[in-house]
């Protein structure tokens, strides 16, 4: 075959025009600790520093590389093209620790890929002559070196490892087909043949122990999953419940063995891979434990909740019942009768459904000398143990429909479920049930998907072979069980041309030789089992797609959601798949048809045709289909050019075919490009649209900066804006870092109220690390000499930290808001200056975006984009749906019966907030609605019972609380995207927050001086009252610089601003806000703490006064509780109940004074937890759990002074909120950024954000798929 030249110049480098740089790459843990640090390695000035880490940490040979080679001559092969090995002779005379070494520069990479696929193609005879093999090397360096291109990761793990370096080790079980003599071979070697294959389909037979059985099909799960690969099996096999066995007895059913393999996935998926693997499991929609997989999920999930709740429930009335247990005189206190605080304590437990014996082991242990129970809780983290206590978290799961099954949903007919050993019915529910328990469950738990069967076996190139029944874990590779396939992908946007039209003519040229590349690939690949062997050689199925559809769009000023979008990305469909099958066709006509191509000849050329009908926009006349595909829109398509290429393409495609057969029985599909997509610096992946218009970009020395998309400047050149307007807008997104310009609050509008061009400078200086407009305004930035003279401020005004000088000034909060936005950014255009209405649609992304945005695409828009690309890719599409959190069942059912009705092979869903590991994008409840409870007139009660005290408490002066001359606290030192930050606190005698100082000693003069005050306001506001929770709700999750990784704190490793890491540091420490940290405080103990106290004073003194009568508060005077330290410093593992004084945030057990209050009778008795509601609500913040408990109804048991007893406790966990008050917990804030706001499970970082059907990491570009 002729390889041709479109990149390159012969005899000139394919790196010629292209300037490299030196850097450094290191990624971190969110704790700081180095995952990974190169130094001195060579990548090309345009790449991103993301990209150039993901390359130096998962791509460079990092060790075993010889320092000196010698080419291994071979008859009839290019000299430059011989294979290397450690020259063995130049090695011994150097020192041994200069004889290995590791890859450092992009080059060694890109030559040792492209010289390994060139080698074997020089082997297999691919090319007419060495020009041609040359053409080929040159021309792939210069793609991949210039982003256009990429394979899949296992290429750049395995592939030319042995070519390049002579790299080898003992055979892995591994099995190939020798490509001259069709014999299937052993591997009597790890490299020399590599392992270039992501994506695996495998079979299982409904036997137990033998091979291609259901045991042995978890061992060749786990081969592949050692390796990083992902692979897919239908179980639909496999009897149902209950099923008689040959040997006698019955079924256990398809679930227990489902089970299983999840169980020893997620084993060896922890054991440490280069890549975490992925599974797929599919089950067909007729089989008789169709309802139990469905719902699988659902319920595991259910049962993570239960275990996260009743734990919590269990721990905090467990713990109650032992501290009351300390109230009353020796025996007594054990006997509920006697100890009336005891008895309530365990009526409560008992509704709170705690166990019988569990209640009374909580009284035998506190009759021991015990003072509190170490009863663990859990958490909803998906790497938590309450995860991995429950099945089926280890896979993507999907249920197989065919046409007949959604015919008769919506006929609302029976559907049978058919025994696997004898196909007849075991029973028979409607088909519209099953269809809603699918919905009901892909809305709870965004699984199963749905694959629709009719439509993939339709499209099927080898059907008398046997049906497809199965895919890889994305769902993109469609083929027969048994097989694999290896990826490649274009990136779209590097064939965008300076003026802005698409390069058709390199775009095809490119296609033709990647086709070659995985073609080859095939040949020289190793395989993990005989089968998967022989059959992928005999099929020679590959996978070539695109990336940066999202983004080309976006840059051609064509919004994703239109028909235009559509038809380019139809179009562009239609080019690859043409020319790669019509590629294929050429490879046949020199090296013949895969073997099992004249079997199925018929079959393929229908679907070649059904294609080619396709890209000639037909509406009709498809042969054997019963879902019509949606046609190419070539009127839609801007020019006629990309229109005619497709048809000529197909036209090509068939004519080829018809005359010399096809090299591959598939070639294209459209795969998430998760890892690869980055190293590409693709803005979006696969057939996503972009999920932000403003991203935050590494920096190559730490650190991250603001950038927005480079494609929405390019969007407004190709809408027409000026460059001006162009500035305008992208400022307005990032923000102008200047007074300049901004609206009301400018330079003019200053300088009219007396403002000097000195103070106007030093207010500059301040805004470029500033995200708040009134932080710059104060009095050592403007000057105390020219607040006071020249704006006739008083000197108690200027002291006085609630005293805001733009507000003086005369601006309302409209005018700050908008000038604030100018300064630093809205992260969104919607309401840019001069951008036109008609234009925003270009714009649109997955989520909305920023604090301002509104807008995002809708399900259909995400639909239609796949159905218009499908009928021109012979896989599938990788895609997962996003919905928003407020999607119902029915817009579930309505989704999938869209996909199934456009002809899309395979679909998932995935609703916001549907799994129960993942922040909450919005808020669910309002800030200000109470707990839904069943008895609402108890709850309306307490509230009102409570209201009532604090009506009393609050109405009263408000006094400053002073601090202890000598006072504990803490000093905690981090790092904060890139700055070093120390935060020291003060404490009250009671451990309570009272003060807090910052220091950021290196950030010049007036920001230091702004944090130092910024701390002294926070400081007065706690000692006159101001609760801790107010602080953290308000400074939470502000965004500024600087801004992203923290290093050196526990449980916080990342931030949108210093402000928003101080204050979750406070809430950690001082408020057990742990829904604020990425770390959980009972995955940092080592051990079991100690109660706090020394041993000799294990039996606490009884406190039953109130605090101010000598009971708790002399308690600490007397220093019996001085063995506690700082309440902060010890976070959560120290908790100090029974702050009576306590006004930074309720503690849920926390013993408060009584209050004498009237109207309350013998029979409404007012505890603890009441107690705690009436302190929250005095601050501002009642937890409705405490509430709903405040008033109980015992029966004429009650204290005769309507008081409840105050006790003091040292517990190692923070008690939480109980039963209604979880919806009391703060919800969770809009996810920074657009991540889904889970951490990877790789670097730790909360940098993962949807990717087809997958995860990406934009930190490490880990990924949970194939790609």
């Amino acid at each position: 075959m002729r390889a041709g030249r479109f990149f390159t110049r012969e005899a000139e480098s394919p790196y010629s025009g292209v300037e490299f740089r030196r850097t450094s790459s290191e990624i971190r843990n969110p704790d700081g600790s180095v995952v990974f640090s190169q130094r001195d390695i060579e990548v090309p000035a345009s790449w991103s520093q993301v990209a150039a880490d993901i390359l130096a940490q998962k791509y460079f040979r990092r060790r075993g590389v010889p320092t000196a080679l010698k080419a291994v001559p071979e008859p009839d092969m290019p000299e430059w093209l011989w294979r290397r090995v450690p020259d063995d002779e130049a090695l011994s005379a150097k020192p041994t620790s200069e004889r290995m070494t590791g890859e450092n520069s992009a080059k060694q990479v890109f030559d040792r890929l492209a010289g390994t696929w060139a080698y074997w193609g020089w082997k297999a005879g691919y090319f007419d002559a060495e020009a041609d093999a040359r053409a080929f090397y040159d021309e792939l360096r210069a793609m991949l070196c210039r982003q256009m291109a990429a394979p899949n990761s296992p290429q750049w793990f395995n592939t030319g490892l042995h070519w390049a370096y002579g790299i080898d080790g003992p055979a892995q079980g591994h099995y190939y087909v020798d490509f001259e003599s069709g014999a299937l071979t052993a591997s009597g070697s790890a490299y020399e043949h590599p392992q270039p294959h992501a994506c695996f389909i495998q079979s299982i037979n409904d036997d137990l122990v033998n091979e291609g059985g259901i045991m042995d099909l978890w061992v060749r799960e786990a081969r592949l999953f050692k390796y990083g690969s992902g692979t897919g099996t239908n179980f639909s096999s496999l009897r149902g419940e209950n099923e008689p066995l040959s040997g006698g007895g019955k079924s256990s059913g398809l679930m227990s063995f489902l089970k299983i393999g999840d169980r020893a996935a997620g084993a060896i998926k922890s054991g440490g891979t280069t890549r975490r693997a992925a599974k797929m499991v599919i089950v067909d929609a007729d089989h008789p434990d169709i309802e139990q997989y469905v719902n699988w999920k659902v319920i595991e999930e259910q049962k993570v909740a239960a275990l996260v709740a009743g734990s919590k429930l269990a721990h905090q009335a467990l713990n109650a019942i032992m501290a009351r247990c300390q109230d009353g005189e020796r025996e007594a206190r054990f006997d509920p009768k006697q100890n009336l605080g005891l008895s309530r304590a365990i009526r409560e437990a008992r509704n709170a459904q705690v166990p019988e014996n569990y209640i009374q082991r909580a009284i035998q242990l506190a009759r021991q000398g015990e003072t509190a129970i170490d009863f663990r809780t859990y958490d909803t983290d998906w790497q938590s143990e309450a995860y991995l206590t429950v099945s089926g978290q280890n896979s993507n799961n999907t249920v197989r429909v065919t046409n007949d099954f959604l015919e008769r949903v919506e006929r609302d007919e029976d559907w049978p479920l058919l025994r696997r050993t004898d196909r007849k019915a075991s029973r028979t529910l409607k088909a519209r049930a099953l269809w809603d328990q699918i919905a009901q469950a892909a809305w709870h738990s965004a699984d199963p998907g749905l694959q629709f069967d009719t439509t993939i076996n339709e499209w099927h190139t080898c059907p008398v072979d046997g049906r497809i029944n199965a895919s890889n874990p994305c769902s993109e590779y469609m083929f027969l069980d048994d097989t694999a396939c290896n990826l490649a992908s274009l990136n779209l946007l590097a064939f965008r041309q300076a003026d802005g039209t698409f390069d058709i003519a390199g775009y095809e040229h490119a296609v033709r030789l990647w086709t070659i590349v995985l073609e080859i690939s095939v040949l020289m690949a190793q395989y993990p089992s005989r089968e998967i062997a022989k059959r992928s050689f005999e099929y020679r199925t590959l996978g070539l797609g695109f990336a940066n559809i999202g983004g080309l769009l976006m840059c051609d000023g064509i919004p994703y959601d239109s028909e235009a979008g559509r038809a380019i990305c139809a179009a562009l469909s239609a080019i690859m798949t043409g020319v790669s099958y019509a590629t294929s066709a050429e490879m046949a006509r020199e090296l013949g048809a895969f073997p099992r191509y004249e079997a199925n000849r018929e079959a393929m050329l229908r679907v070649i045709r059904n294609h080619r009908r396709a890209a000639y926009g037909h509406d009709s006349g498809y042969e054997g289909l019963a879902t019509k595909p949606v046609p190419l829109d070539a009127k839609s398509c801007p020019g006629a050019a990309l229109g005619e290429a497709a048809r000529h393409a197909w036209d090509r495609a068939l004519e080829l075919g018809e005359a010399h057969g096809y090299r591959n029985a598939q070639v294209t599909v459209i795969a998430p490009t998760g890892t690869i997509g980055l190293i590409m610096d693709c803005d979006t992946t696969g057939i996503e649209p972009d999920f932000a218009l403003v991203k935050f970009k590494k920096l190559a020395g730490g650190g991250y900066f603001k950038i927005i998309n480079h494609s929405v400047p390019d969007a407004l050149a190709t809408l027409g804006y000026s460059e001006g307007e162009i500035r305008a807008i992208v400022n307005y997104a990032v923000g102008h870092g200047t007074l300049d310009g901004a609206p009301a609050i400018n330079h003019d509008a200053l300088i009219a109220r007396g403002f000097p061009r000195s103070v106007i400078d030093s207010i500059e200086s301040a805004l470029g690390s500033a995200f708040e407009l009134r932080f710059a305004f104060n009095k050592w930035t403007l000057g105390e000499d020219f607040c006071t003279r020249g704006l006739g401020f008083s000197r108690e005004q200027l002291a006085d930290p609630s005293f805001d000088i733009l507000t003086a000034l005369g601006f309302s909060a409209k005018e700050i808001e908008a000038a604030t936005i100018y300064c630093c950014g809205a992260m969104t255009v919607e309401g840019a200056p001069g951008l036109k209405a008609q234009h925003l649609p270009v714009f649109d992304c997955a989520n909305p975006c920023g604090r301002l945005g509104k807008r995002f695409l809708s399900v259909e828009s995400h639909i239609r984009m796949m159905a218009a690309s499908q009928p021109f890719v012979t896989g599938a599409i990788s895609k997962t749906i996003n919905m928003p959190a407020s999607a119902t069942i029915e817009d579930c059912k309505s989704a999938y019966a869209l996909s199934w009705k456009l002809g899309i092979k395979a679909n998932a869903l995935y609703r916001d907030g549907s799994k129960l590991s993942q922040p909450l994008n919005a808020l669910v409840l309002g800030d200000d609605l109470a707990e839904v409870v069943e008895d609402a007139s108890q709850a309306e009660r307490t509230v009102h019972v409570a209201e009532r005290i604090v009506e009393r408490i609050i109405t009263k002066p408000t006094e400053r609380r002073r601090l202890p001359q000598r006072r504990r606290g803490y000093t905690q030192k981090a790092i904060v995207g890139g700055h070093k930050v120390y935060l020291r606190t003060g404490e009250f005698q009671d451990g309570a927050l009272g003060e807090i100082f910052i220091d950021m000693h290196k950030e010049g003069a007036a920001f230091r001086s702004l944090m130092n005050n910024f701390a002294i306001a926070i400081s007065i506001g706690l000692q006159y009252g101001v609760p801790l929770d107010e602080f953290v709700d308000a400074f939470t999750f502000t965004r500024f610089e600087p801004a992203g990784m923290v290093e050196g704190n526990d449980a916080i490793k990342m931030s949108t601003s210093v402000l928003d890491y101080i204050f979750r540091e406070l809430a950690i420490s001082y408020l057990g806000r742990s829904d604020l940290a990425h770390v959980e405080a009972t995955d940092l103990r080592q051990d079991e703490v100690g109660r706090g106290v020394r041993e000799e004073q294990r039996g606490l003194p009884e406190v039953d006064k109130p605090a101010n009568g000598g009971g708790l508060h002399d308690l600490l005077k007397t220093g019996v509780a001085s063995g506690v330290v700082s309440a902060g410093f010890v976070r959560s593992l120290l908790v100090l109940n029974g702050g009576a004084g306590r006004g930074n945030g309720s503690q849920p057990n926390a013993s408060l004074t009584p209050y004498d209050v009237e109207g309350i009778t013998s029979l409404d008795v007012i505890d603890n937890d009441a107690m705690t509601a009436v302190r929250g609500l005095a601050n501002g913040h009642a937890h409705a759990g405490h509430a709903d408990h405040a008033v109980t109804s015992l029966g004429g048991e009650a204290y005769s002074d309507g008081s409840a007893a105050v006790s003091l406790s040292v517990t190692t966990e923070t008690h939480t909120a109980v039963v209604a008050s979880s919806a009391l917990e703060r919800v969770r804030k809009a996810r920074l950024r657009g991540y889904v706001g889970e951490s990877c499970g790789e670097c730790g970082n909360f940098t993962l954000v949807r990717n087809g059907t997958c995860l990406k990491c934009d930190t490490c570009g880990a990924t949970s798929g194939c790609s």
